[in-house]
């Protein structure tokens, strides 16, 4: 429920800091006070249209804060805050804030973060529901009457959603299926053709790799055959540089002893002879590392470029040559059982629609039901309430199956019918703002159980009635009240006697500057106020004790 409203800068109102408790509040002054000022911050808080003329004159800013508390926060709140990032501890109070500016703009923040006036207007619903002269939300909106409905009939739509979501699951299947058989079948021959071609040709994932690497090895062998082949005569021959190294070193070794140089002579001729002997191994070993078969290499080039034509023809890679043959060959197999997958796929869909339409169905007849009831309370409210003429009539309609839902298959709509001969209409319909507000709150009572906003208000709901009519309304705000937090802006003596707590809205000026303030009344301070609502201007010791009739009766 709301429990405090702070305002800064809006309109007529400089500074306000209101505290509210859980019951029925009410909201009296004269005419002209500012009563509308205090919704019109509310409502900005809530997330409605920014307008830079709430922002007091001399002002650059305005701003607005709410501050709810819950004992725990309904669904759609909590969903609206994780969905934006935000997070909230178990018991801590909701706190909105949205700033104004006078040149235009505006910004909001939850619990002190920076937030979209979006996420305010998403979770308003659920904090806030304002029923004035000119209501174009709650209750009269009809997108939440089926919601009202189905909570008064106690009918579990959770289950008529779930056997939607498997039907339409079902379904998008088999359409899929049939889509893909049909594409496939269009293209039989030309797959069966692309099929048998990677069949033959037999693919393997990293075989382009392989067979690129054995290429390039034999292409090095190819262009060094004839060098290496000229490197022979180094080695071998009987006039080899290395025989006559050979020789050479013989002829060394035989003198060697003669002298100190000569025997390092030798020593380095032997050396070099290792030398050209590891030489000749090693290139003996590249020899053969590069040998390569002329045949072989054409064998593997031509394997190459069939993979890679392969590749280009069917607009892949050459390693997605194997998925590409599987999925030909599972085209061919959807097209060759397609009947069967799709005859078994088309019983499950039937299933999952039969059990949609008994649920939706079942749903549809606890709807009937449940409006009949509904229809027979709101008009038990409405005589007291001096709507005796009217009728009301929660309408529910089957709707064609194209606009079935997880909701099920009705549409519904709460109609009235404000005088006798008239066609039924849809609550947003009606001309009076004062026949209006009476209706909406006939509803609530009805639907006193089935849940709705933390914080209900009515906006001036006892205009152009009085006496027992002004009771009767007093008595269903407190009923209301009772189980929540109702606030009540009236000018009603019966109704204002009703409330849990009272405030009093009044008007003042200073020089030029003008000010409204909203004062919280004590007692004695209340029953003066209910006497001047009693008597006018003047208040007299009889309105006095009238004023003390009605607060002792209650």
């Amino acid at each position: 429920m709301l429990t405090r409203l702070s305002i800064r800068n809006i309109v007529l109102i400089e500074a306000l800091d209101l505290d509210f408790a859980g019951g029925l509040g009410v909201l009296t002054g004269e005419t002209g006070a500012g009563k509308s000022i205090l919704l019109d911050a509310l409502g900005l808080v809530i997330g409605n249209r920014a307008d830079s003329g709430l922002v007091r004159a001399g002002e650059d800013r305005a701003s607005v804060i709410a501050s709810f508390d819950f004992a725990q926060l309904p669904p759609v709140v909590t969903t609206g805050i994780e969905d934006a990032g935000i997070e909230i501890e178990p018991g801590e109070p909701l706190i909105l804030r949205r700033q104004l500016k006078a040149d235009g703009g505006s910004k909001a923040w939850l619990n002190d973060q920076p937030v979209g006036v979006a996420l305010l207007r998403d979770i308003a619903p659920a904090l806030v529901e304002i029923h004035g002269q000119h209501d174009d939300r709650g209750l009269v909106n009809a997108r939440g009457h089926r919601v009202l409905l189905d909570r008064f009939a106690g009918g579990d739509v959770s289950e008529v959603g779930a056997a939607w979501r498997a039907w339409r699951a079902a379904q998008g299947l088999l359409d899929e299926a049939r889509e893909r058989v049909s594409r496939a079948a269009e293209e039989q021959d030309l797959i069966a053709s692309y099929l048998a071609e990677l069949e033959v040709l037999a693919p393997d994932e990293g075989e382009e790799e392989q067979l690129a690497h054995a290429r390039a090895d034999m292409q090095k062998g190819e262009r060094l055959a004839d060098d290496l082949a000229a490197l022979a005569h180094v080695w071998t021959g009987s006039d080899s540089a290395v025989a006559n190294l050979r020789g050479a070193s013989r002829r060394l070794d035989r003198i060697a002893g003669e002298h100190p140089l000569l025997e390092e002579a030798l020593a380095a001729l032997d050396r070099a002879l290792i030398e050209a002997g590891e030489a000749e191994e090693k290139i003996d070993a590249a020899v053969e590392a590069l040998a390569f078969d002329p045949a072989e290499l054409d064998r593997v080039e031509t394997r190459l470029f069939d993979l890679r034509a392969a590749a280009r023809k069917h607009g892949c890679q050459v390693d997605d040559l194997p998925a590409k043959l599987a999925e030909f060959r599972e085209a061919l197999a959807v097209i060759e059982g397609g009947e069967e997958h799709l005859a078994a796929l088309e019983k499950v869909a039937q299933k999952a629609a039969l059990d949609y339409r008994e649920k939706a169905g079942a749903l549809h007849d606890l709807r009937r039901a449940a409006a009949k009831r509904l229809d027979v309370a709101v008009a038990s409210e409405l005589a007291p309430l001096k709507l005796d003429a009217a009728r009301f009539q929660t309408s529910v309609v089957r709707l064609p199956e194209e606009r079935w839902s997880a909701s099920g298959m009705d549409a519904v709509e709460f109609l009235i019918s404000t005088n006798p001969g008239t066609d039924f209409a849809p609550l947003a319909k009606i001309a009076s703002g004062g026949e209006l507000s009476r209706f909406i709150l006939a509803l609530k009572v009805a639907l006193a159980e089935e849940g709705g906003a933390a914080t209900v208000i009515f906006d001036e709901i006892d205009r152009g009635v009085g006496g027992a009519v002004a009771d009767a309304i007093g008595e269903r705000l407190s009923r209301l009240a009772s189980t929540g937090q109702l606030l009540a802006v009236t000018h009603s003596p019966q109704v204002a006697a009703r409330g849990d707590r009272h405030y009093m809205i009044a008007k003042s000026s200073q020089g030029t500057v003008t000010r409204t303030s909203v004062t919280p009344l004590s007692d004695a301070e209340r029953k003066e106020e209910i006497a001047r609502m009693l008597s006018g201007a003047e208040v007299t010791d009889e309105a006095r004790a009238q004023a003390d009739r009605l607060l002792e009766k209650l």
